[in-house]
């Protein structure tokens, strides 16, 4: 019998089917937030369980561990880049993302995200697993329901349709294997060519502009203003690349 040699090809770990979710949770003074995560399966089917891995930096994590609950706000194809951003490349420490979007509170008390989710399922942690810079908490479903008609987003569309990026936190974030493009080699560029944000993937088309943010369309990136950021991940101009 033949022996294979031990090699770790991370691009394998790719295979791996995701989904993706807006998780939310609250504390015990009663303080919301959500993030993206996509780290999530069943565990089991009687009594119905499922673990979900959440960095231990994050502040979600923090209300997770107070209150002993969080939500699982299933995505649908509908949801935009800039949706995704506002809970994936924004921290709750720094600004109200649940203020930005319409929720309800659902049974556990924690936000049900009525924008863009295909089905909620709340849950009650019951055990925990430190697993190096993520917890894996394991919870019992106590409430789910399927919201509206239409299909669950799933990670590799995400990737390959939206052409989005992983933070950096996230339990599939492998940096090293994302090649990115190079800087530009003059900040004020008047053509009209479009530039890519290097965190989150955010393409800045003259052509569009960004009107949400007071750009008009015809801005090159060269005229946008110093002080303007990414819409999607909040980042500065400078971390923007040209795109092929």
């Amino acid at each position: 019998m033949q022996v294979s040699t031990s090699h770790v090809d991370l691009q394998a770990l790719f295979a791996i089917s995701y989904g993706l979710y807006v998780l939310t949770s609250r504390n015990k003074d009663g303080k919301l937030n959500g993030q993206i995560t996509n780290a999530v399966f069943q565990v089991t089917d009687e009594p119905p369980r499922l673990a979900v891995s959440i960095n231990r930096k994050e502040l979600t994590h923090e209300y997770i561990c107070d209150s002993g609950v969080f939500a699982l706000n299933v995505l649908d194809t509908t949801a935009p880049l800039p949706f995704i951003g506002l809970f994936g490349f924004k921290t709750g420490r720094e600004a109200d993302k649940l203020a930005e979007v319409n929720y309800q509170l659902g049974s556990t008390g924690c936000p049900l995200v009525t924008d863009h989710t295909y089905a909620y399922i709340e849950a009650k942690v019951c055990d925990r697993v430190e697993v190096e810079t993520h917890t894996v908490f394991i919870a019992e479903v106590v409430s789910a329901r399927i919201d509206r008609v239409g299909e669950p987003m799933t990670y590799d569309y995400y990737q390959n349709n939206l052409k989005g990026k992983t933070p950096e936190t996230a339990p599939t974030h492998r940096a090293h294997l994302e090649k990115k493009a190079p800087k530009p080699e003059e900040k004020r560029d008047k053509t009209m060519k479009k530039y890519e944000c290097d965190v989150c993937g955010y393409i800045y088309d003259p052509a569009v502009g960004d009107p949400n943010n007071g750009i008009k369309p015809g801005t090159s990136f060269g005229d946008l203003p110093d002080d303007w950021k990414c819409p999607v991940c909040g980042v500065g101009k400078d971390q923007f690349s040209p795109k092929e």
